[in-house]
């Protein structure tokens, strides 16, 4: 007993720490032994910076999450490498990908945060880790990106059941598939890089309204004596080419814009041809319940012998989907530079294109500032 005693006080000599104190009485910790340098030696190694990679992309993101999966015996500083990784995702270029966010969901022990209660449960025990992971669910969800079974599986095996992660991937796993194609205009999936071919998707939007439209791009080097090369994607209607002919005789018509119409995370800017408003047609005063001003159809006039039928036969102008209350729609475009020059070729080629009455109205320009210009002006 007295051998054993002593072997048991050799060791915890041998694995004792030195402190050392400073004239204010505080300790501080002065040498460490071999055996507690490691986890000192692990726990630097774990502060990956994502920012001193040179090369940026997929592959070295993952290789970041894995290296510190491996790397350690003690891994530590969840909170903060969870963290750092979803502020650089988008400059990885991994900010839509399934398959990345499970591998980082998945960096966290298992079993190690699930709450022994129901008491644990409600009052969000381990409040850091949960928070984190729903904001890494929170990231998921603004980028359009759905979870799977398997991201469940990852957080019920870390929280539990009943933890906060796992009740917000459950309710983006009932909501998001039913919002995914609930737009009736469908887009590409990824979206295409293309100008041009965003152009085209986001006019083919707005001529929706009409289901004669037509969308045509064209080249403004067809043009003569054009200083902007560039395209024009253009949309218009059969009825909007007539309404052109109502405004011979007005003061002006307008080409007004930008605006922006967005698709998925793309802006598009786009301007309008516009008119001011027409004059409504006049209403019809008649009394309906009055029935000696009762209006007898010609065909039940005929039918029942009646010799002569007081029905009108008048036919009114009825108000198409392109009169607005602020003014008249004529056409919609857009152009890869935004430039004036480009908006002055595409009238001339809407002069080619049936609006012959275009040469013989004013067209004035009405530029809005956009978002960017007003931040500009308010910070200057």
């Amino acid at each position: 007993m007295t051998l054993l005693y002593l072997r048991r006080m050799m060791q915890r000599l041998s694995t004792t720490r030195v402190y050392h104190y400073s004239t204010s009485g505080n300790a501080e910790s002065g040498r460490q032994t071999a055996d507690e340098e490691e986890p000192t030696k692990e726990k630097s190694l774990t502060h990956v910076s994502f920012e001193s990679i040179a090369e940026k992309n997929r592959q070295s993101y993952l290789t970041l999450i894995q290296a510190f999966e491996t790397q350690a015996r003690h891994r530590k500083n969840y909170v903060e490498f969870i963290t750092s990784a979803l502020r650089y995702m988008k400059p990885y270029g991994v900010h839509k990908d399934l398959k990345v966010y499970k591998a980082l969901a998945d960096v966290m022990p298992k079993g190690k945060f699930i709450p022994q209660n129901i008491v644990q449960s409600e009052f969000m025990h381990y409040p850091k880790q949960q928070q984190v992971q729903i904001d890494l669910l929170e990231q998921m969800e603004d980028n359009g990106v759905i979870p799977d079974t398997e991201m469940e599986i990852i957080l019920v095996n870390t929280f539990g059941k009943r933890g906060h992660p796992v009740r917000k991937v459950r309710r983006m796993l009932y909501w998001m598939p039913k919002f995914k194609n609930l737009s009736p205009w469908l887009l590409p999936r990824p979206m295409p890089d293309d100008d041009l071919e965003v152009a085209k998707l986001a006019v083919q939007r707005i001529m929706t309204v009409d289901l004669q439209a037509t969308v045509e791009v064209f080249e403004t080097k067809d043009v003569e004596n054009v200083l902007d090369e560039t395209w024009i994607v253009s949309g218009q209607t059969p009825t909007q080419k007539e309404l052109v002919k109502l405004y011979r005789d007005a003061k002006a018509i307008y080409i007004e814009g930008p605006f922006n119409i967005w698709l998925r995370d793309r802006a598009v800017n786009y301007f309008i041809l516009r008119g001011d408003a027409l004059p409504a047609p006049p209403a019809d005063t008649t009394n309906t319940d009055d029935v000696e001003t009762l209006q007898v159809p010609p065909a039940i006039a005929s039918s029942v012998g009646i010799g002569m039928s007081t029905g009108r036969s008048e036919v009114g102008r009825v108000r198409s989907v392109h009169e607005q209350d602020d003014g008249t729609v004529l056409a919609v475009c857009v152009t890869g530079t935004c430039s004036k020059d480009s908006l002055l070729s595409w009238i001339r080629i809407l002069q080619n294109k049936g609006y012959d009455d275009l040469a013989n109205i004013p067209i004035l320009f009405k530029f809005h500032p956009t978002k960017r210009e007003l931040v500009a002006q308010t910070s200057t």
